[in-house]
């Protein structure tokens, strides 16, 4: 029987999740496999998985829980298309292909790429239950996997494979190069930062750090603009005083997102990662990707990400410290430190999207 892949995604919203669901059914299609992606017409999942020339279907919005008629048309479209496997990312999508699998039974195989940490423990009954009915559950990074182990009563088949990047993207650019198309002078020492300008991305963090500094040998990029509500217009002017406060004005360098953001990492020194706690963080991989090392935030997958096994690919900081931040950002700046770019390579092979993908097939035993 010829299999097919489903990949589904019942989100409205656009981040980093419904991005590398899109992206990674576009690779597997690219393989020779057969794919169809349900999403929720005009959503910008629709609009970028049809720019990836997916066959694409259209579901309806639904509930976390219980949508039993969701469920019943989405039996329907799975026989229709005679969907072998079904894939999703969002813990949002998880009851809806338990009801599935509860239908097809051994017709379907399910499976869930976790992106997201569990935050609480998931040992009831209801989530015991929901949870049999997946066949693979995937995780990024190991200490996900533990999670699922201590947290849930998951007892099917666990793998952890990395979300992954086209390192063909992510090259090495001439820094000097990389610096005029961003309009940044070429004789300062840069750490970055990318994002919406939002408490969650940590801008203000890094500068309030930055003002704790002794060192003024080092400057910072802040790539992105204000989150798009009256908080996020606070958050901006809270950076603004900041700078101004402490005269920062000649060392703090705002500039617009750009899709070609590989121009970013390779203009800066350092790419720092603010964030409380990132589940993954695509763009550390990224940055690692373009050989630029990373200070991240010791907290969620940045630690495992950037240090590894026998690896290193930046420093780490205490989570929400500033002071702690200002020390490291100190010491780099002071030493010029920086990372062998061979051991940077070494780290982003692991996720790059051939590599990956070909794990997905052994896990899902694709033929």
């Amino acid at each position: 029987m010829k299999q097919v892949l489903g990949y589904l995604c019942g989100s409205e919203s656009w981040g980093g999740l419904e991005m590398n669901h899109v992206r990674s059914a576009a690779w597997m299609q690219e393989r020779g496999h057969k794919v169809v992606y349900f999403c929720i017409e005009n959503s910008r999942t629709h609009e970028f998985a049809s720019d990836c020339n997916l066959h694409v279907i259209f579901i309806k919005k639904h509930k976390k829980y219980y949508d039993f008629n969701r469920g019943i048309e989405l039996v329907r479209l799975l026989n229709l298309h005679a969907v072998t496997h079904l894939l999703i990312r969002s813990n949002s999508d998880v009851s809806l292909i338990a009801f599935a699998k509860h239908k097809l039974k051994t017709k379907l195989h399910t499976s869930y790429f976790m992106e997201m940490q569990l935050g609480v423990e998931k040992k009831n009954l209801l989530h015991t239950i929901r949870y049999r009915y997946i066949d693979l559950w995937s995780c990024p990074l190991n200490y996900l996997a533990e999670q699922v182990k201590t947290m849930t009563n998951f007892k099917n088949k666990l793998v952890i494979i990395p979300s992954a990047i086209d390192l063909k993207r992510f090259r090495n650019i001439d820094r000097s190069e990389a610096r005029r198309m961003m309009d940044l002078p070429e004789d300062q020492f840069f750490f970055g930062l990318a994002g919406r300008f939002d408490p969650q991305k940590g801008q203000l963090l890094l500068l309030e750090a930055m003002a704790q500094c002794e060192s003024k040998k080092f400057s910072v990029v802040l790539l992105g603009e204000p989150t798009l509500h009256e908080d996020g217009d606070d958050y901006y002017h809270a950076m603004q005083d900041v700078i101004s406060a402490n005269n920062l004005q000649d060392r703090v360098f705002f500039r617009p997102f750009r899709k070609d953001i590989e121009v970013f990492y390779n203009a800066i020194d350092w790419f720092v990662m603010a964030t409380k706690a990132e589940t993954f963080g695509m763009v550390t991989i990224e940055s690692i990707a373009c050989g630029t090392p990373v200070l991240g935030s010791n907290a969620g997958g940045t630690p495992e990400i950037i240090q590894g096994v026998n690896m290193m690919g930046g420093e780490l900081f205490e989570t929400q410290n500033r002071v702690s931040l200002a020390q490291k950002l100190n010491e780099i700046a002071n030493s010029n430190q920086t990372v062998e770019q061979t051991t940077l390579i070494e780290i982003a092979q692991l996720y790059s999207h051939e590599i990956v993908c070909s794990e997905i097939e052994k896990a899902l035993d694709l033929k």
